[in-house]
């Protein structure tokens, strides 16, 4: 039996065409392609600059880095995320502090947000879950009375829209990052990228990506040197992104406004045909917003019934998934924080109910009908 996963990579001829012109070129690493899809990504979202790099993992970490997170700073984030949105945090060596969730949309709560606040907070990392954005005004607002610094983790959300606003143009935060793992909106097989307004932000974001080293003459500390010379100014890293990857990301890019389309319509049928079933609860977008529907989850009310539930889906070739496991409860989150089951209610609630079924632009309606028929069938028997 064939699995349908719950997520997948949408890769056609004109994708496969534009890798094998780089593949054929003489640049397949650092070249042309990526200083393009960088400025494409600025186009697409309207923010200034954007550094693309090997990872979603990288973009927030060095977005981290480039605001100088370090020991000492605390950093608000949501439980409920890939353990990357905290442990970007870890990396630079400050202490991420996790606000809970709000009930509808599963995003971080703006009114727990701010009881998390102390001296040592330097940062929230507002996490745009599902694809659904965040309460951005709310969040700006507290950041800028307290003079905290946003990074917005859109690794959900390209595509998305707050107010009008696309994500990703830094209109409320410091910096956007996004993620182009195959499951995203767009895919460069792994790959990320961070954006801001600030050019001094971008100038550092450039240096972490590349160990730390600058080639620019103007940033030098020593003068009248030759033409070979450069120099490592911080610690950074490897986190460079090919040229080959861009070229698909190039590809990928033309055509997201599509993908978000297909999304959309396949979340208006899941909504359709699961409307009427009592014993789940479906995601909400708000009228201000414009979701890019990176995941489709439903809740079950009752929470006893979600490991059979999920099993026998799973049993019928459904690749359901579970996004995501309280990333408090997770044993090296309780060993070096002493987090505990039940100091995040509502993201532990989320958790113990839900389910994220199939959602991509290559779902048939034949393998939509029967998700939502086998649904209904195996919830129903469980009553």
């Amino acid at each position: 039996m064939k699995i349908i996963p719950y997520g997948h990579q949408f890769i056609d001829a004109k994708d496969v065409k534009e890798v094998i012109k780089v593949l054929k070129s003489d640049w397949i690493t650092q070249g042309p392609k990526v200083k393009e899809f960088e400025e494409a990504l600025c186009k697409y979202t309207g923010a200034k600059y954007a550094v693309a790099v090997s990872s979603g993992t990288a973009a927030l970490h060095i977005a981290c880095l480039a605001v100088g997170i370090s020991s000492d700073d605390e950093v608000i984030t949501s439980p409920i995320s890939f353990v990357a949105s905290a442990n970007c945090v870890l990396y630079c060596g400050g202490k991420p502090v996790f606000a809970d969730v709000q009930e509808d949309t599963v995003n971080i709560d703006p009114i727990e947000i701010k009881k998390k606040i102390t001296k040592k907070t330097k940062a929230i990392i507002p996490v745009h879950f599902a694809g659904h954005p965040c309460d951005l005004e709310e969040i700006y607002n507290i950041a800028k009375k307290y003079n905290l610094i946003i990074i917005e983790d859109a690794c959900h959300a390209l595509g998305a829209e707050y107010k009008g606003v696309k994500i990703g143009s830094c209109e409320y935060s410091d910096m956007t990052v996004f993620s182009f793992h195959p499951v995203k909106s767009i895919t460069t097989g792994e790959g990320g990228a961070v954006l801001t307004n600030n050019k001094e932000i971008y100038e550092k974001l450039l240096i972490f990506r590349n160990h730390g080293i600058t080639r620019d003459i103007n940033k030098f500390t020593v003068k009248n040197v030759g033409s070979w010379y450069y120099e490592m100014q911080e610690l950074g890293f490897n986190y460079r992104i090919t040229d080959f990857q861009c070229a698909l990301g190039l590809s990928q890019l033309k055509k997201i406004d599509k993908f978000i389309e297909r999304r959309r319509e396949i979340v208006e049928f899941y909504n359709e045909q699961l409307k009427d079933l009592e014993e789940i609860i479906l995601p909400i977008e708000k009228p201000y917003i414009k979701s890019s529907w990176h995941i489709y989850y439903i809740r079950l009310k009752d929470s006893t019934k979600r490991r059979a539930v999920f099993e026998k889906l799973r049993e019928s070739g459904i690749g359901v998934q579970v996004h995501y496991i309280p990333i408090h409860l997770q044993p090296y989150y309780r060993k070096i924080f002493k987090y505990k089951k039940g100091d995040y209610p509502v993201a532990e609630n989320y958790y113990e109910t839900t389910i994220t079924l199939p959602l991509f632009v290559g779902l048939t309606i034949k393998q939509l009908k029967y998700i939502t028929y086998k649904v209904k069938e195996i919830i129903n028997e469980k009553k």
